[in-house]
C-alpha cells in the first residue's frame, strides 16, 4: 500500500488508506504501508488505520517511519530500507502494490511508470489513462472523440493574456475554472462577472500551469462506478446522486470532505433507462481512456443529455466516498471490492 504523496490531495489519500486498509482481511494480506510525504520521502509506516482518520476538521499527514525505497529495476524483488550511515538492506518483496494516490505525482501516471519499470503488479490504469484521467483537457478530448457529451470549455496556459476572447465569452455565466491536473475539487472558483476572471485564473494557476474555463450546467450530480470484470470488462455499479444543502452553493473541497453540506441519494432516483444511459456512458469513458482495474465517472445529468464532466482512476476510498458506497448498493461490499482490485491487478500484469 502506497499512500499520501506531494499533491494537494495528501491528507485525503491518507484517509483513503486508512480505510482500504481496514477492509483487508489480515488472515489474507499482509500490509506493508508506505507513505509518502509531502516534500516526496519514502517512509515506511505504522499499520494502524486508526492514526490515519480525519480529526476535528484536521486531516492526517505522513511525517514518521522508516525510510525506504524503490528502484526502477525488475530483477530487485522489494523495496529497500536506507538510513545515512547505515548499510542498505532489503525490506520487503511485494506481491502486489496498492497505489491509493490521489492527484499529481500518484494519480497522474508518474507512479504507475515506476512500477511497470520494477515489474510489479499494482491495482488500477497504467501511465497513459492515469495521466489523461488526470489531465481534464485531454480526458475530455478522448471523450468527445468517442461521441460523448463533454460540455463546452476553454484551455488557457500562463503565455494566454488575453480572457476576453469571444471564444471565453461564448462560454456564458456562470463559469467554474479549474486547474486542469488537480483534483478534489482544489482551486476551483465559480465565476458569476467576468470582471473577477483574472483573479479565478490565477487562483487556479496556484495549482497548475494550464486552466480550463467551463460552461456551467445545470443539472444534477450524478456519479457511476466503473470496475474491470474478471473477463477483462467493465461493468458500471448503480449510479449515485450527490444533492447539495441549500446553503451550499457548489460542490467544493470542505463539501466533499469536511462539512455536513450534502445528501447523497446511492443509488440514485433516476428512471431504468436514465440509470442505463449513465452506466453505459460511464463503461464507454473506462473504455476510450485505455482504463484498467477501476474508475469513477462524474456527471452532469439534464433532461436532455447526459454530460461527461471528469474520470477518476483512482477514486477516493474515504468511508464517506461515493466509489465503495455506490458498488455496495450494486451488491459488492467493501472488503469484496478491494479484494477483485487486487485479484485484476494480479491477473492483469500474469
Amino acid at each position: 500500500m502506497i499512500y499520501g504523496g506531494r499533491s494537494t490531495e495528501h491528507g485525503i489519500s491518507a484517509v483513503s488508506a486508512s480505510s482500504v486498509i481496514r477492509a483487508l482481511d489480515p488472515q489474507r494480506y499482509e500490509v506493508v504501508p508506505i507513505g509518502i510525504t509531502s516534500d516526496g520521502r519514502w517512509l515506511l509506516t505504522d499499520v494502524d488505520p486508526e492514526s490515519l482518520r480525519i480529526s476535528e476538521r484536521s486531516l492526517p499527514q505522513v511525517s514518521a517511519g522508516r525510510p525506504v525505497v524503490m528502484a526502477g529495476d525488475p530483477t530487485v524483488e522489494g523495496m529497500f530500507h536506507v538510513e545515512p550511515d547505515k548499510a542498505v538492506d532489503l525490506l520487503e518483496s511485494v506481491d502486489v502494490v496498492f497505489p491509493v494516490l490521489h492527484g499529481r505525482f500518484g494519480e497522474d501516471g508518474t507512479i504507475q511508470g515506476l512500477l511497470e519499470m520494477a515489474g510489479t503488479p499494482y491495482v488500477g490504469s497504467g501511465v497513459l489513462a492515469s495521466a489523461v484521467g488526470m489531465d481534464k483537457e485531454f480526458t475530455k478530448k478522448l471523450l468527445a472523440a468517442e461521441g460523448l457529451d463533454v460540455g463546452q470549455m476553454v484551455v488557457v496556459r500562463r503565455k494566454d493574456a488575453d480572457l476576453d476572447t469571444a471564444e471565453i465569452r461564448a462560454l456564458g455565466l456562470p463559469l467554474f475554472v479549474k486547474p486542469a491536473r488537480a483534483g478534489s475539487s482544489l482551486g476551483i472558483t465559480k465565476v458569476t462577472d467576468l470582471d473577477r476572471l483574472p483573479d479565478a485564473v490565477a487562483f487556479a494557476f496556484e495549482h497548475d500551469s494550464k486552466v480550463l474555463i467551463e460552461a456551467a450546467v445545470v443539472g444534477r450530480e450524478i456519479e457511476c462506478g466503473v470496475l474491470e470484470g474478471r473477463d477483462g470488462l467493465p461493468m458500471a455499479s448503480l449510479p449515485a446522486e450527490i444533492r447539495l444543502s441549500p446553503q451550499q452553493d457548489w460542490y467544493d473541497f470542505d463539501a466533499k470532505y469536511l462539512d455536513d453540506a450534502c445528501e447523497f441519494d446511492v443509488p440514485a432516483v433516476l428512471s431504468p433507462e436514465l440509470t442505463e444511459q449513465v452506466r453505459e456512458a460511464a463503461c464507454r469513458s473506462f473504455t476510450a481512456l485505455d482504463c484498467a482495474g477501476l474508475a469513477r465517472v462524474d456527471f452532469f445529468v439534464t433532461d436532455s443529455s447526459v454530460i461527461v464532466n471528469e474520470v477518476n482512476t483512482m477514486p477516493g476510498f474515504t468511508p464517506i466516498s461515493m466509489y465503495p458506497r455506490m458498488w455496495g448498493a450494486t451488491g459488492i461490499e467493501y472488503p469484496e471490492l478491494v479484494d477483485r482490485l487486487i485479484e485484476r491487478a494480479l491477473q492483469r500484469f500474469a
